[in-house]
């Protein structure tokens, strides 16, 4: 992202250049080209030809008047899968998600781009001075939320079964000021066949872990306590 903002421009859109430089495209025509039988005039195939020789010898480049920002590939990239269509995103629980040769990298958690501590050194101390949520909670899903509320020491308010969910529990505690945290059980399986255990921070005034579980849904808890299933 810092990259495409530091090269746009109020001309044109940034897509508008970016978008051709996606490799599927240059497979696309090529194949087209060469196992379909769709005929190109020379000139097309020069330029095809010249767009395949870019994509083969490095990475992204942005040209400008008079310079061309030129990268290489990196030298790892993890992702996962989060899509039913082969959807990927950037993750790595143990290292960079992206590395290039010269050090520079970026470290993500299941798509959200992290400060290397999250990955490689996480603590309750520095989740606690960290001021953006999805980065406190990416660390603390990095920990595990069992983990967390052991090392953090958090007072238990109060636990009861989950109807939405039934064979699970509900557990409210408190966090900080005038917030508490309620952990639960996914209700729906994760690719790997186990259900995820994780918080959702609810208002402090809330002291029965079903009106908690309710409000995240915006219901009270009488009507959470009819759920059948919740996914």
């Amino acid at each position: 992202m810092p990259l495409l903002a530091a090269h746009d421009s109020r001309h044109r859109l940034r897509n508008t250049w970016y978008d051709p430089q996606c490799v599927s495209w240059i497979a696309h025509y090529d194949a087209l080209r060469r196992a379909a039988g769709v005929p190109f005039t020379p000139e097309q195939n020069r330029r095809l030809d010249l767009w395949a020789t870019v994509a083969r010898s490095g990475g992204w480049w942005w040209p400008r008047e008079g310079a061309c920002v030129i990268s290489e590939r990196p030298v790892t990239m993890r992702t996962e899968v989060c899509g039913d269509d082969g959807e990927v995103r950037l993750h790595s629980a143990d290292g960079p998600a992206v590395r290039y040769a010269d050090g520079w990298d970026v470290h993500a958690w299941h798509g959200t781009r992290v400060p290397s501590w999250v990955i490689t050194d996480p603590s309750v101390q520095r989740i606690a001075r960290e001021a953006n949520v999805e980065v406190r909670r990416c660390a603390i899903e990095r920990i595990g939320w069992a983990s967390y509320i052991d090392q953090a020491g958090l007072r238990l308010v109060a636990s009861a079964p989950d109807p939405g969910n039934p064979g699970s529990e509900l557990r409210l505690y408190d966090m900080r000021r005038e917030t508490r945290v309620l952990l639960a059980v996914n209700g729906s399986v994760e690719r790997d066949g186990r259900r995820r255990r994780y918080g959702l921070t609810v208002p402090g005034f809330l002291d029965d872990p079903i009106a908690a579980a309710g409000w995240t849904y915006g219901l009270s808890a009488e009507q959470y306590s009819l759920l059948l299933r919740r996914t």
